[in-house]
């Protein structure tokens, strides 16, 4: 190195410039993390919360939410599973994950500064025994989110929960719906139950809330295709993990943006669409899966899309110990959090709408 760039970086970086970051995007986001004695809060410290987002006591007879562009919701209930059960906690493995966020590099965004959005805790079940009950449950917590003008953003539990939260979401008009995961979930009864982790989907079609024209499932593998028939007779698109490499994750995303178009749209993203390796802890694995590298790629494409509520599901963190099922979930669920500021229908509360360098 020359001596006369030596002493530039010196001057630049070194003395009394030693904690300046002179990139202004940098420096906005430092200034959102760092306090003025140059402290960072502890990952590990406090208690914990979805993305360590502040939490909000919620009263669930009379929800209050006003101010929130986003509630993180918990919903800790597995009764639709048909194989290893245990996401019920699942809630609490992704809340326990430290060191997720604040900034996404690759979006440029810090969505919690520039949304404000509040883990607002769990809906409260009145049964842990009964499967429809836990649904209308779900479905009127969800109802008052909507209500309220804030975006759902819900950590399960079984995919079942996603046929209320659709039931809420879509109550006024049919949603899109980007939906990745290993399995199609569009089947019919299974034991005497309709309502399970496999079939939410074809419930949403028939009620009239979820739009079949305008859903892609991503991911779809496994050896239980004969079940799935409903998608393909309903119009959705399907994207096997199998085509996924010769089509490549650019195609996949643009194929996933013309279905879904500018209309408001629901993401679903069960974490058993990840190959094993990288998520064991689920309740119903399948080998040849997403990496989480091509998931994060997958989800960081949809920037801008017209999305009105988001899921991530099936994390039974008690089959994995290591913690990367809930280390990924949590990771996928912020990915998730970091395209709200882009979409539509949140963007004007962003800073960015006035020029913000963040």
């Amino acid at each position: 190195m020359a001596n006369d760039t030596l002493e530039t970086l010196r001057a630049r970086f070194s003395g009394e410039n030693e904690t300046r970051i002179h990139d202004p995007h940098f420096s906005a986001i430092a200034a959102m993390t760092i306090d003025p004695k140059g402290t960072r809060q502890a990952p590990y410290a406090g208690l914990p919360t979805l993305l360590d987002a502040p939490y909000r006591a919620v009263d669930w007879r009379a929800p209050d939410l006003s101010g929130l562009d986003v509630a993180l919701l918990g919903v800790p209930m597995d009764l639709g599973i048909t194989n290893r059960n245990g996401c019920r906690f699942g809630p609490r493995a992704l809340r326990a994950i430290e060191r997720i966020g604040p900034y996404n590099h690759v979006l440029k965004t810090m969505p919690g500064r520039e949304l404000a959005v509040a883990d607002i805790g769990d809906v409260p079940f009145r049964s842990r025994f009964e499967l429809e009950t836990s649904h209308r449950d779900i479905e009127a917590a969800v109802a008052g989110i909507v209500a309220a003008g804030v975006v759902p953003l819900s950590v399960g539990g079984d995919h079942s929960i996603t046929l209320p939260i659709l039931r809420a979401v879509g109550a006024k008009r049919p949603v899109g719906m980007i939906h990745i995961d290993a399995h199609c979930d569009t089947s019919g009864p299974f034991d005497n139950c309709r309502f399970h982790h496999g079939g939410p989907f074809r419930h949403a079609v028939l009620e009239g809330v979820l739009d079949p024209a305008r859903t892609i499932q991503i991911g779809i593998r496994g050896a239980s295709e004969y079940l799935w028939e409903f998608s393909y007779a309903s119009g959705m698109t399907v994207i096997h993990a199998e085509e996924i490499s010769g089509l490549g994750i650019e195609a996949v995303i643009a194929k996933a943006r013309e279905i879904v178009g500018d209309g408001p749209t629901y993401l679903s993203f069960d974490i058993d669409s990840l190959d094993p390796a990288f998520a064991p802890g689920t309740g119903t694995p399948e080998i040849g899966g997403l990496t989480t590298r091509e998931a994060q790629a997958l989800l960081r494409g949809l920037k801008g899309l017209n999305l009105v509520g988001s899921d991530v599901v099936e994390v039974a963190p008690q089959y994995d110990a290591t913690t990367n099922t809930a280390h990924a979930g949590a990771q996928m669920l912020f990915e998730i959090l970091s395209l709200l500021p882009f979409a539509p229908s949140l963007a004007q509360n962003s800073p960015r709408a006035n020029g913000d360098p963040r």
